[in-house]
């Protein structure tokens, strides 16, 4: 990947240049969509327009370029008015960075280009009915016909699976392989025949985004839409574009947390009970002083992770870091929001209720935060060796 230099002017100028885009475009409508389940295709080509869908691809393949910090500060202005629109690109974004990390010089010329301005969109196939934080468990199965291979099985839970047209989609070549992990590829999935849309399912919050079923019924691709060309690589491909996805969810934590926080800051300052602003009573201190250090330091892990992922280093131990921080954060922050806010936070006229809604996501996507500890654990025991 080439990732290009950003200096603090040029990023203060995007973040700016969001910031608008958000209080001019996305604030007004958030309400009206998110209680519609609406999905907001103007939103989408403005984004588009932005370079959004690019936002981390190469230059040289028309996309931005960006450094993981920059686009987490991104995500994190975002989600701060309206999280669920990140996981559009987001989602996307893995797609792209599959193909461009491991992908073959054809792959890359043939497919960057087009994500990278949204002409194609789309995003990760990987879980199923009976597998999800265990990839190795999954059923879908690919078999070398010739030039092609014939796919079957089924997806679930899959970001832009309906508005998407293109998919990273993650199969067993070997399903007798041992270990497990050995056996799994990973293949470029455009739409076509015997690849259909099932079901949109309904969620919680995190609205608007399509989540939905994938079904593969003798499903025939090339066979050079196999990512790197070489079979038993998807468990490895798949694994390394998880840091990136980790840290976008935790981007999408602070930005969850740092609105609560702000709503439940601004309440607290006009809503007066016993004589005087409910800010001035201890017991609301008490939340606000603990909101506020759970967004800052959710903020600070992100962005350290963001940092380590653009030097190159292995970062799975800090992706996990903030991706558990930084959506707990979200959680609890919404929570004490609510609270904070009394009858008004629960109002559907209040956005309090939707951040309340969407944050549980963000301690179960992209691996749940049980498994996030489990990690977390592993990787600091291998860095902290006994002597």
């Amino acid at each position: 990947m080439s990732v290009r230099t950003v200096d603090r002017v040029e990023e203060a100028q995007l973040l700016e240049t969001i910031r608008r885009w958000l209080s001019r475009e996305v604030r007004p409508i958030v309400r009206e969509y998110d209680h519609a389940d609406r999905y907001p295709t103007e939103i989408v080509e403005q984004m588009k327009a932005f370079g959004l869908f690019g936002a981390t691809i190469s230059p040289e393949f028309g996309g931005l370029g960006l450094p993981a910090t920059t686009y987490a500060k991104i995500v994190i202005e975002i989600s701060s008015v309206w999280m669920a629109i990140t996981g559009i690109f987001n989602s996307h974004l893995m797609l792209a960075l599959a193909i461009e990390k491991f992908g073959t010089s054809a792959q890359k010329g043939g497919w960057l280009p087009k994500l990278a301005t949204g002409e194609v969109r789309g995003g990760l196939a990987l879980t199923e009915p009976d597998a999800g934080t265990d990839l190795q468990g999954i059923r879908t199965t690919a078999r070398r016909d010739g030039d092609h291979y014939v796919i079957n099985g089924t997806k679930t839970w899959i970001s832009n699976g309906l508005e998407g047209s293109c998919f990273a989609l993650l199969v067993k070549t070997d399903p007798a392989a041992e270990p497990r992990y050995r056996g799994m590829s990973l293949f470029i999935a455009p739409k076509m025949e015997g690849f259909r849309t099932g079901r949109k399912l309904g969620k919680l919050g995190y609205k608007c985004i399509d989540s939905g079923e994938l079904i593969f019924d003798d499903y025939r691709v090339p066979a050079d839409y196999l990512i790197g060309g070489e079979e038993g690589q998807g468990f490895f491909q798949v694994s390394g574009g998880l840091e990136l996805g980790r840290i976008n969810v935790a981007a999408r934590g602070v930005g969850m947390a740092e609105a609560a926080l702000a709503a439940a800051t601004e309440y607290a300052q006009v809503r007066e009970t016993f004589g005087k602003p409910i800010a001035e009573h201890q017991a609301i201190q008490l939340k606000l002083g603990e909101m506020a250090t759970r967004a800052r330091a959710a903020r600070l892990l992100t962005l350290d992770a963001a940092g380590a992922f653009d030097r190159g280093e292995r970062c799975d131990l800090e992706a996990g870091m903030a991706k558990f921080a930084a959506s707990e954060a979200a959680l609890e922050n919404a929570t004490e929001s609510l609270r904070i806010h009394g009858a008004y936070g629960y109002s559907t006229e209040n956005d309090v209720e939707r951040i309340y809604r969407d944050a549980p996501l963000a301690c179960i996507g992209e691996g749940t935060n049980e498994m996030q500890r489990i990690i977390i654990a592993k990787q600091w025991i291998k860095r902290n060796p006994v002597a």
